[in-house]
């Protein structure tokens, strides 16, 4: 089965599982997918699902129907698409190249923390209350949290992809670019600097770098990290 991700300037807004052979897209309130902004025909555009093949067709838009910032009439989709309707963005999710990506994205943002970094950034938690050293001693064992959390991609390639944060430290991050770790005690999550390819180059929270210091994470906090920006959001 696909899906769309529909968002709005890198904000996730719903998600559309393709269980219906036909999908209109537009501004009106009788279509399969309703975007209500003056930028957006009434009847935009049209995506017809055959088999395990999905067709994308502009039903003469006024703005036009855009694929991977190309404007066309009628397109194949493939998994990783994006679909531009006046300034929303529908990002088109094969599942059964899905679970691949997954594994892609793990590959890539997360990061099996060496010892030198666990150090690193159990000391810089320690040292802002964010965590107990018992508690950050390992990654590899869960600390005593109220609630649950995770991490939803807003951006690229893996727009969408979530990460549940089950772990005592989930090091996130490219090596030699930026890596942060996000820890998790009884009182919330933090994300901790760990190191970057430039001096002073820190994470950034809602559009402000956190410095040395680890930062309380809230519900809906936007953190962007090795130029991927991911949601924080609590269950």
């Amino acid at each position: 089965m696909a899906r769309l991700i529909l968002s709005l300037e890198g904000q996730v807004l719903a998600e559309y599982n393709m269980n219906k052979e036909r999908y209109t897209v537009g501004r009106l309130p009788d279509n399969d997918i309703r975007i209500d902004n003056p930028a957006v025909s009434g009847h935009h555009s049209l995506i017809i699902n055959i088999l395990n093949d999905s067709f994308l067709e502009d039903l003469n838009s006024t703005n036009g129907t855009y694929v991977n910032g190309k404007l066309i009439k009628k397109h194949a989709l493939q998994h990783g698409d994006v679909i531009t309707v006046g300034h929303h963005q529908l990002r088109f999710v094969d599942q059964r190249s899905e679970e691949l990506d997954q594994d892609e994205f793990e590959r890539t943002m997360v990061i099996p923390p060496s010892a030198a970094q666990v150090v690193s950034a159990r000391n810089r938690a320690v040292a802002s209350g964010a965590a107990s050293a018992d508690a950050m001693a390992t990654g590899q064992h869960d600390a005593p949290v109220l609630k649950k959390a995770k991490l939803q991609v807003l951006n690229g390639t893996f727009a969408g992809r979530e990460l549940e944060l089950s772990k005592a430290l989930t090091t996130l991050g490219r090596p030699g670019v930026q890596v942060a770790a996000v820890t998790r005690r009884s009182d919330g999550f933090y994300l901790v600097h760990v190191e970057s390819g430039r001096t002073g180059d820190y994470p950034l929270v809602n559009g402000e770098p956190i410095g040395q210091q680890a930062q309380r994470l809230n519900d809906n906090d936007v953190i962007q990290l090795a130029g991927v920006k991911m949601g924080f959001f609590v269950d």
